[in-house]
């Protein structure tokens, strides 16, 4: 299969999955943008979804401690493509002094878990988009493309139903808590690249080389570290990943901070 070929069936899956979260929940769903390159392409995918004509509402959940570049990118791109985003922050832990300086694992919990509950209790939304793939973390590649959190944020890693690509995947689920659906698991991270590459789409900055440094993965700008690299384009990224063995979120300080560390938050409700 050529590479466009390849391509076509990921965006192709990732579309039919949409659509099916948006027959079965429509306006009670709501896209998580978090201006990196992954979001970024799930957006790009929501808009084709509907031909341009978004009928969702997009969610950015703000720590305040973001990169610059973050914030210039969103404010740009919203106007831009038309977005409805709904900026959220948990302003009590903020004004309580919540920071990445205090801990890690607690600031992930509040700033960004327990700013989406109040998201989604106050917009009342039931099913959220995630650009999550299986390949960025070991316990992201125990998730389903269609995923229950109780009422309570809770996910269950251990108790995951079946899934086989078009005879069958679990969709409907009982009451009570929201879903969280992951059309992107699929994908891989040079996938990625050459799907920006093909689709032209903009990308922050941060993720090519400047004096031999670039990010891979992007978010608060004290958790994040930039990996050695030469990749200032994305013709070098997508080289410099056929061949690396460097895990793309090594730069991520709550992914190595403790063992364990990212599933505990996840199954309490992180992204």
């Amino acid at each position: 299969m050529d590479s466009s070929a390849y391509l076509d069936e990921l965006e192709s899956k990732s579309i039919n999955i949409i659509r099916e979260a948006y027959w079965q929940y429509k306006e009670k769903m709501a896209v998580l943008w978090s201006m990196g390159k992954d979001s970024t392409v799930l957006v790009h995918l929501v808009r084709k979804a509907f031909l341009g004509e978004v009928p969702v509402s997009f969610i950015h959940i703000d720590t305040t401690f973001k990169f610059k570049q973050i914030y210039a990118f969103r404010d740009k791109y919203t106007k831009d493509w038309g977005i409805n985003l709904i900026i959220v922050q948990n302003t009590v832990a903020l004004s309580g002094g919540m920071s990445p300086h205090k801990n890690r694992f607690d600031c992930c919990d509040s700033l960004k878990t327990e700013a989406l509950k109040m998201a989604i209790e106050k917009f009342n939304f039931k099913v959220l988009l995630l650009a999550i793939r299986r390949d960025e973390h070991l316990i992201r590649a125990k998730e389903r493309y269609f995923s229950q959190r109780d009422k309570e944020f809770k996910w269950d890693y251990n108790d995951q139903p079946l899934e086989m690509w078009v005879q069958y995947y679990k969709t409907v689920y009982e009451e009570g808590g929201h879903v969280r659906v992951h059309p992107m698991l699929h994908w891989r991270e040079i996938d990625i690249w050459k799907y920006i590459k093909r689709e032209k789409l903009p990308v922050i900055d941060l993720y090519f080389s400047k004096n031999n440094k670039r990010y891979r993965s992007i978010g608060c700008q004290c958790c994040c570290s930039a990996v050695e690299s030469s990749a200032d384009s994305i013709d070098k990224i997508i080289r410099e990943l056929e061949i690396s063995r460097v895990a793309e979120r090594s730069g991520r300080a709550q992914d190595k901070e403790k063992e364990y560390m990212m599933q505990k938050l996840r199954s309490l409700g992180y992204m």
